[in-house]
C-alpha cells in the first residue's frame, strides 16, 4: 500500500450521484500497482455547485478529473480549453488541468470503446465497414463520432425516437460516411448488412427493460459489442456468442477509457490486463 503524502498527485470522479462510480477502485489499484503517491476520490457533487467546485480543483491541486452523469455537458463550457473529439460529441468525460491550473475537457469514451474492440478482436478495422448503433444517447454520440473520425465507410443508428437519432448525426461531420437512422419498428432490419452492432443504450442492463432484438437478420460474420457492464453478459451478447459471433463486452470500455487521464494526473501509462479487470469486476 502506498503511503499518501503531502505531495499526493490528487485526482477525482465528478458527478451527481457519485457512490456508483468504479472508477475510484481502478484509478487507487493503478496507484496502489505503480506504486505512485497519489489517490483519486470521489466528487459527489449537485448541479447548482458545479461551477464553484470546478473553479476550485486548480487551486486545491488536482490534476484532473473524470466527469460522469449529469456533468458530462455542463463541463463543456467551463474547461478552458476543448479537444476537438469532445466538442464534436458535445460532452466531457475527463478534464486535465496543467501545471499552470488550465483545463482541458476531452471525451474517451470511443477511444477506450476502440482500444478495448481491438484488444478483442484485433482485425475488426479489416472486417468493418457497416456499423449499427443502437441508441442515441451519450454513448451513442461518443461512438458515432469516434468512428466517423475513424474512416468508417457506414453508420446506422437505430433508436426509440428517430427523430433524436437523426438530430444526433446531423449535428456530426460525416462527409466520408454514410449515415441513416432507423426508427425503432425497424431495428430487426437494420442488422443487414451490418459488420459491428453495439447497444450503447441502457436496455438489458440490471434493473432496466430487456433489450428485444432478433439478429436473424445480422451476418454470421459480425462482431457484436455491448456498452453495459451489468451484467457483464447480457442477453445480447449470450445471444451473439450462441450463434458464434465475437463478442465484445461493456467492461473493458470501462478500463480503457480511464487509460488517458491516469496518464496525466498517475504520470504514467497504465495497463489494461487480466488483474486489471479483475479488480474492477470484483467491485461490480
Amino acid at each position: 500500500m502506498v503511503t499518501i503524502s503531502g505531495k499526493a498527485r490528487l485526482a477525482g470522479a465528478l458527478g451527481w450521484p457519485i457512490s456508483h462510480s468504479r472508477s475510484p477502485v481502478l484509478h487507487n489499484y493503478w496507484f496502489d500497482r505503480y506504486r505512485i503517491d497519489g489517490v483519486y476520490v470521489p466528487l459527489g457533487v449537485g448541479p447548482a455547485d458545479l461551477g464553484h467546485v470546478f473553479g476550485a480543483l486548480p487551486k486545491m491541486g488536482f490534476k484532473g478529473v473524470n466527469v460522469t452523469l449529469p456533468h458530462k455537458e455542463a463541463v463543456l463550457g467551463l474547461v478552458d480549453e476543448l479537444d476537438p473529439l469532445a466538442a464534436e460529441i458535445g460532452a466531457v468525460n475527463t478534464v486535465l488541468i496543467d501545471a499552470h491550473g488550465r483545463t482541458r475537457g476531452c471525451n474517451t469514451d470511443g477511444i477506450g470503446f476502440l482500444a478495448h474492440l481491438s484488444a478483442t478482436v484485433p482485425d475488426w478495422r479489416e472486417r468493418v465497414r457497416k456499423v449499427v448503433l443502437i441508441g442515441a444517447g451519450g454513448a451513442a454520440r461518443a461512438l458515432a463520432a469516434t468512428f466517423i473520425q475513424a474512416g468508417t465507410a457506414e453508420l446506422c443508428l437505430v433508436n426509440r425516437t428517430v427523430e433524436r437519432a437523426e438530430a444526433l448525426l446531423a449535428r456530426l461531420d460525416s462527409k466520408a460516411t454514410r449515415t441513416t437512422a432507423r426508427p425503432w419498428a425497424e431495428r430487426h432490419v437494420a442488422l443487414e448488412g451490418a459488420d459491428l452492432l453495439v447497444n450503447t443504450s441502457s436496455l438489458g442492463m440490471t434493473g432496466q427493460p430487456p433489450l428485444e432484438l432478433g439478429l436473424d437478420a445480422l451476418p454470421q460474420t459480425a462482431i457484436v459489442a455491448d456498452i453495459v457492464y451489468a451484467p457483464l453478459v447480457t442477453k445480447l451478447l449470450e445471444a451473439a456468442a450462441a450463434r458464434g459471433h465475437a463478442t465484445v463486452d461493456g467492461l473493458g470500455m470501462l478500463l480503457h477509457q480511464a487509460v488517458p487521464g491516469f496518464t496525466h494526473w498517475g504520470g504514467r501509462a497504465p495497463e489494461v490486463d487480466a488483474a486489471t479487470r479483475a479488480v474492477v469486476e470484483a467491485a461490480l
